[in-house]
């Protein structure tokens, strides 16, 4: 972000924040090339500022507020390829946009950081680094999640604890506004992707494809119903076209007619005697559904007494196999009491 780096300078300029898991902050000024043609060749210079803070905890987040307590914007520039076939004889000119007003010198060279860590958040004012408010968060949890957003039209930190509070704090002077308790941690899902935006809202997974979103703010919550949308447009159903000769000839879908105002009497005349007609019957319908239902009903049964008639023929072939095995049994018995007999005397009997 565009900030003061060291505690002498004068001018803003181009600094990482980098932020550890210790706690430790530090300050890495960035030096650009002033124009394009040179950004293109010239690498960019990283050095050490010098400059240290400490908090309590690993450190989650990074604000600037100038000195009138607004939030400022990281500048960006917005990246075209100078090769793309779309800019054509069109020369663009990539421009730095910047929207600090603490840049100007007409609102001079202050400004404040926000920083938040695990366990408490600090405010330094910057080029003197001198650390103005201090508040301890949570001294038995930690943070999840701390953003700073904007809140009926001012600032404020917003913080959801792992203990499942959600809390919020004014800034610059880290005044508590809000502490409730909205939902105990029980699920890493919710841990990784909870976030806040603006206006009091936000969001996170509450499944792999289920999201959550919840309000903080009572203008929201009064708000609700008109953020909400239609899920369709009624629209009244337009009047058919008329339908002309040649648009029907050589193209369009098929039309649907009556047979009796293609064929019937009425519009063609009375048919020849040769002519096949179409007489129905006295049943109609109904007598057709009846002598249906009759022919079905006859091979129903036709079909029952064929199966028992089956049913019983195998049955017969189970008995006639079981009295052939009983004579066979009997023979065999007989043929070796005969055997036995054959060559005794009367006498040894």
């Amino acid at each position: 972000m565009e900030s003061f780096a060291r505690k002498n300078d004068s001018a803003v300029s181009s600094c990482l924040w980098v932020g550890t898991g210790l706690g430790m902050v530090i300050i890495l000024s960035l030096n650009l090339p002033a124009s394009d043609d040179l950004r293109q060749s010239d690498p960019v210079m990283v050095s050490p500022s010098g400059t240290v803070l400490t908090l309590k905890g690993a450190v989650l987040t990074f604000a600037c507020l100038d000195c009138m307590g607004t939030l400022t914007h990281q500048p960006y520039e917005v990246w075209r390829d100078p090769h793309s076939a779309d800019d054509g004889d069109k020369t663009r000119k990539r421009k730095l946009v910047m929207h600090s007003p603490s840049s100007s010198q007409d609102m001079g060279d202050h400004q404040f950081a926000v920083i938040c860590s695990e366990k408490q958040a600090k405010i330094f004012s910057l080029p003197s680094q001198t650390c103005l408010y201090v508040h301890n968060i949570t001294e038995t949890s930690f943070l999840l999640r701390a953003d700073v957003v904007t809140l009926c039209n001012s600032v404020c930190l917003a913080c959801f604890c792992a203990n499942g509070h959600i809390m919020t704090l004014s800034l610059p002077s880290l005044r508590p506004l809000l502490d409730i308790n909205y939902l105990p941690v029980t699920d890493m899902r919710i841990a990784r992707t909870f976030c806040f935006t603006n206006e009091g809202q936000a969001l996170y997974l509450s499944s792999p494809t289920e999201i959550q979103r919840l309000t903080y703010s009572q203008e929201m919550c009064d708000n609700l119903q008109d953020m909400l949308g239609d899920l369709f447009t009624p629209v009244e159903t337009p009047e058919a076209q008329n339908r002309g000769f040649l648009k029907g000839l050589f193209g369009g879908s098929g039309q649907a007619f009556d047979r009796e105002e293609l064929f019937g009497e009425a519009t063609a005349g009375k048919a020849s005697r040769s002519l096949a007609q179409h007489i129905p019957g006295s049943g109609g319908i109904e007598g057709v559904r009846g002598a249906a239902g009759g022919v079905i009903g006859d091979l129903t049964r036709a079909r029952i007494a064929l199966d028992e008639r089956g049913q019983k023929l195998g049955e017969l072939d189970e008995r006639t196999a079981s009295m052939m095995a009983s004579a066979e049994a009997f023979s065999k018995h007989a043929h070796e009491v005969m055997l036995k007999y054959k060559d005794k005397k009367w006498y040894q009997f």
